[in-house]
């Protein structure tokens, strides 16, 4: 494929791995809706069809990002083979980690369903929930976090978008490559670990859509590898 149709699948699949991340979220928080695991649990039991349509979500969001991977290095390893291979590289990352977490979310419409000699104690049942839904997503965030920071420093030094989108795109990924550690440390808790998703949302939006309908640029002939 050229470099141009790569850019605009690329933009396509940005607007879609958000779209289908958001719609995931928000099916799987309705499902998971209680205060408590018992009530957490009590709440899957009756919403499972949004927790098969988030893990369907969840998939192909994980497809999406291994689509990004592939387009991504296509459209920046003109500028630097490297760094858009090690971005390739955490992108893909990204997408397999993110596909480890479907099973224990069906995981969970079992514990929920199981019934007779299958069915587990309360006790058993409540420990078993804690841990299928205290997954953190900061260890596949920080794949993706490296990742867009490499990818977007190559669009900015390529100057195949425009420079302040670019420039975002930067600052907005260092600040998760930071962040997310962090959170994953226990160190960032409560709002601030989803108030600093915001900038990487104002970067990515427009990004998928200039992608989409612009393009990139052809490759400089002064580039330097």
């Amino acid at each position: 494929m050229t470099r141009t149709t790569n850019a605009r699948i690329a933009g396509f699949a940005f607007l879609f791995y958000i779209a289908t991340g958001v719609a995931a979220l928000v099916l799987f928080h309705r499902a998971t809706d209680g205060e408590g695991i018992a009530a957490k649990l009590a709440s899957i039991a009756q919403h499972p069809t949004d927790v098969r349509v988030a893990a369907v979500l969840t998939l192909l969001g994980c497809f999406s990002a291994l689509v990004l991977a592939v387009t991504l290095y296509r459209i920046t390893r003109d500028e630097d083979p490297d760094l858009a291979m090690l971005g390739l590289a955490c992108r893909l990352g990204e997408g397999v980690l993110g596909a480890t977490s479907i099973p224990e979310t069906l995981g969970l419409l079992g514990l929920v369903t199981a019934a007779g000699a299958n069915a587990p104690d309360t006790g058993a049942a409540n420990a078993l929930g804690a841990y299928l839904l205290g997954g953190d997503a900061a260890l596949t965030g920080t794949f993706f976090a490296v990742g867009s920071t490499l990818f977007s420093y190559l669009l900015l030094r390529g100057r195949m978008i425009p420079l302040p989108l670019a420039w975002l795109g930067v600052i907005a990924s260092v600040l998760l490559v930071v962040g997310l550690p962090l959170q994953l440390a226990g160190v960032l808790r409560g709002s601030i670990t989803q108030l600093m998703w915001l900038p990487m949302a104002a970067f990515e939006i427009p990004l998928g859509v200039w992608l989409l309908i612009k393009g990139v640029p052809p490759v400089r002939s002064t580039n330097v590898a």
